[in-house]
C-alpha cells in the first residue's frame, strides 16, 4: 500500500476561488495545505483564522494547516478549532513545543514540527515522539514559486533514519519547489507527504497533476 500522501497548496490557487480550488483536487488529493503567515514570522501575510474556519466548512479535504507565525503557542489549538485537521508550528518560533503538541494532540489533531532549511534536525530528534510529522522546508518559508533547495534533501534522509531507529510513526513532510521532477528526489530520500502548489494550481488540471505527483513520489520510493 502507497505511503505517499499529496497536499496541495491554497497558497498558490486563486484566492476568490478558494472552495472550488480546494473541491478540484478533493477527489485525488490526501490534504489541503493551508499557509498562514504573519507578515513577522515571514515577510509575507496570508490567510487566517476566519479563512481557516470557512474553508473547512467549504470541503471534504482535512486541512493541514501550517502556523509561519510569532507565537505559534498562543494560536496553535485555535486553528484546530476553526477545522484544522493536522496543525504545523515551526520549531524556530515556538516557545514550548512539547506543551503545544500535547494540547493539540488531547484534542485529537495531529501535530507538525516545521524546520527551516537551515535549522538541523538532529537538535529535535528526541522531541519527535510528541509529534505525528516534521515537516522540512524545502525553500526558504515565506513565499511559494521559489527553486527548490537540494541541500535540504541530506535533511531529509537523517530525518528518516532518526524516525526509522526510533521506530516512530512519524511522517516526513517536504514543502517549498516540490513539482513533478523533484517529488522524485524527495520520495527516495525518504519523504512521504509532499506539498504542492503551483505544480497543482498552475497545472489546467489540478487533479491530473495530483495524481501524476503522486504516481512519481511511488515510483521513486519504490526504486
Amino acid at each position: 500500500m502507497s505511503r505517499t500522501q499529496i497536499a496541495p497548496s491554497i497558497l498558490s490557487a486563486d484566492f476568490t476561488r478558494l472552495g472550488a480550488a480546494a473541491e478540484a483536487v478533493a477527489g485525488d488529493a490526501d490534504w489541503l495545505h493551508v499557509d498562514v503567515m504573519d507578515g513577522h514570522f515571514v515577510p509575507n501575510l496570508t490567510l487566517g483564522l476566519p479563512v481557516v474556519a470557512g474553508l473547512a466548512k467549504a470541503t471534504s479535504l482535512p486541512l493541514d494547516c501550517h502556523l509561519m507565525i510569532e507565537e505559534p503557542d498562543r494560536w496553535a489549538v485555535r486553528y484546530a478549532e476553526a477545522g484544522a485537521a493536522s496543525v504545523t508550528i515551526h520549531a524556530e518560533a515556538a516557545r514550548a513545543p512539547v506543551r503545544t503538541a500535547r494540547d493539540l494532540r488531547a484534542g485529537g489533531t495531529r501535530v507538525g514540527l516545521g524546520l527551516n532549511p537551515a535549522t538541523p534536525v538532529d537538535g529535535y530528534a528526541d522531541v519527535l515522539g510528541e509529534i505525528d510529522m516534521l515537516l522540512l522546508m524545502t525553500v526558504e518559508p515565506g513565499f511559494g514559486g521559489q527553486q527548490f533547495l537540494e541541500f535540504v534533501l541530506n535533511k531529509v534522509r537523517r530525518a528518516r533514519s532518526l524516525v526509522s531507529a526510533a521506530e516512530l510513526d512519524v511522517w516526513i513532510e517536504v514543502d517549498g519547489g516540490v513539482d513533478h521532477e523533484t517529488v522524485a528526489r524527495c520520495a527516495e530520500a525518504g519523504a512521504d507527504v509532499f506539498v504542492a502548489g503551483s505544480a497543482v494550481y498552475g497545472a489546467d488540471d489540478p487533479a491530473a497533476a495530483v495524481r501524476e505527483l503522486r504516481e512519481r513520489a511511488d515510483r521513486a520510493s519504490r526504486s
